[in-house]
């Protein structure tokens, strides 16, 4: 019966997970300021394209 040291099989998926709790984590501001961010994003890169 050898204790190793070895981490448990789920933890990678729980920090894989992180970025997903953090936005919800997040306050309403936040939320709608990336979603303000990601929209200039797409705005820009239809602008591109078509400019």
């Amino acid at each position: 019966m050898s204790h190793g040291h070895h981490h448990h099989p789920h933890e990678h998926r729980a920090i894989a997970a992180a970025p997903t709790f953090s936005l919800l984590r997040l306050s309403v501001g936040q939320r709608l300021g990336g979603t303000a961010v990601v929209l200039a994003g797409l705005w820009l890169l239809v602008f591109s394209v078509m400019g």
